[in-house]
């Protein structure tokens, strides 16, 4: 039989079962995909929206209540601490102070500030006083080791696209969601931003910033290291009006190469309230002991004795 006369042949019988109903059945599909009314913007409009978000905050005076947790599928485990209460102070372009206090008795657990480039922290419970670059030099053991400031400023905050050296670019994505009427998982439309920035003689991907369309709010962020790699997943919930500016009241910030998380919840939050230099200064206390992360055996010393020093965010784990 020819090739052609083989088709035909097979069209027929096809056409033939279809028009019978032998051999086949149709069955419903489940709609999955949300129902909510969905708005539109261009590519240019959400430049705007992420540039004209970033403008919008020059400082942030924040109480928190501090979650953090530490695990996953590397560990076969996640242990949750017990949350603390604290303090975030944001001053742009790069300044961040992060405090937190004990529980009941509220003594400081913590005194965390960085300038962009260093950093400080000040464990009085441990009678040490860290300081290194915002860069892991030698990574420690303990994921919370390896915490910097520039994670939580970063993760904070939305930064403009500069046109000089980062090129945006526009995806049209799902994200999975809870429908608000049947409260079932489903897919809804979303845009993404995708944010590649110059890096010497190569372009990578810096971040990804999501909008929810079903109100154009900007309720994610990643950021991604010079290989590629996931570096921080920020999600951004419950939205509230402070001077002017909407912001995010439970931020929650995931680490997933160390495994560990840090979620936000703002119960006060002044913002663009001009702050001072002498609220990032943090000085040793008196007798503590100087530990510089950046040198290899101050920060192996410090791990082998269960001292490393951001783990003070842990406090102590849930029973």
């Amino acid at each position: 039989m020819k090739p052609s006369s083989f088709v035909a042949a097979v069209s027929l019988a096809a056409l033939i079962l279809v028009q019978t109903g032998c051999l086949f059945h149709t069955r419903p599909v489940e709609m999955r995909t949300s129902s909510a009314p969905l708005l539109t913007a261009s590519k240019p409009e959400l430049i705007e929206r992420i540039d004209h978000d970033a403008a919008a905050i020059k400082t942030l005076n924040a109480t928190v209540e501090i979650a953090t947790s530490v695990g996953g599928q590397k560990k076969g485990k996640v242990t949750d601490y017990q949350q603390i209460s604290g303090y975030v102070l944001v001053r742009k372009p790069n300044m961040l102070r992060m405090i937190g206090l004990f529980p009941i008795v509220r003594n400081k657990a913590f005194d965390m500030v960085s300038n962009g480039n260093e950093f400080k922290l000040s464990v009085p419970l441990r009678n040490k006083f860290y300081v290194g670059h915002n860069d892991v030099v030698h990574p420690g053991g303990n994921p919370l080791e390896n915490l910097r400031p520039e994670v939580i400023y970063d993760a904070l905050l939305l930064h403009e696209i500069d046109p000089k050296d980062e090129i945006a670019v526009l995806e049209n994505s799902t994200e999975t969601i809870v429908d608000r009427k049947t409260k079932k998982l489903v897919e809804q439309a979303d845009y993404v931003v995708d944010v590649i920035r110059r890096l010497g003689d190569e372009w990578v991907l810096d971040r990804k910033v999501v909008f929810d369309r079903s109100n154009l709010t900007s309720h994610r962020q990643v950021i991604y290291d010079a290989k590629g790699n996931v570096a921080t997943d920020a999600s951004y919930q419950v939205f509230q009006e402070f001077n002017g500016v909407q912001f995010p009241t439970v931020i929650q910030i995931d680490r997933p190469q160390e495994e560990y998380s840090i979620t936000l919840t703002v119960t006060k939050l002044t913002v663009n309230d001009p702050l001072r230099d002498d609220q990032f200064a943090l000085q040793p206390p008196p007798g503590s002991i100087l530990v510089n992360l950046d040198q290899a055996n101050q920060t192996a010393s410090s791990a082998a004795s269960g001292q490393a020093a951001p783990q003070a965010l842990s406090d102590t784990p849930k029973k």
